[in-house]
């Protein structure tokens, strides 16, 4: 049997793509491989625990800190939440790091994600932008 690099890759998903939209048929466009794992990602973070109805635990806990102050406690336990998160519900990555890089006047934290792609070692970067406050509060 020949394997290509595509079924060596089945394992990263083909759906529907985020957000969704359509292709230039009219049909639902799709993603895969790394690019349906970085709509994943962002699907997690952007979920607070208990938003989905018959999953309740799935997610991630950044909601529980969007009034907090930007000092290096709120910054240590976004990395915390993050990496919690994404290692229960994204088993496709291995997580290498997770950066903050705050913006006081803006009032949000851009947070860096480098992961590689489980059995690649290829370094994938993803920037999540993670807003604590309104802008000009």
């Amino acid at each position: 049997m020949v394997y290509s690099q595509q079924n060596e890759r089945d394992y990263l998903g083909t759906g529907w793509a985020f957000p969704l939209q359509l292709n230039l048929q009219g049909g639902i466009k799709l993603s895969s491989d790394a690019q349906k794992v970085k709509e994943s990602i962002w699907i997690i973070l952007r979920t607070g625990v208990g938003e989905r109805v018959y999953r309740p635990n799935f997610g991630s806990r950044l909601s529980e800190l969007a009034f907090a102050p930007l000092n290096t406690d709120t910054l240590l336990r976004i990395r915390l939440y993050v990496l919690e998160a994404l290692e229960v519900w994204e088993p496709r990555i291995i997580v290498d790091e997770v950066l903050t890089e705050p913006d006081p006047v803006l009032g949000k934290v851009e947070i860096i994600i480098n992961y590689r792609l489980k059995d690649y070692a290829d370094i994938q970067s993803f920037v999540y932008p993670f807003y604590l406050l309104a802008a000009g509060e």
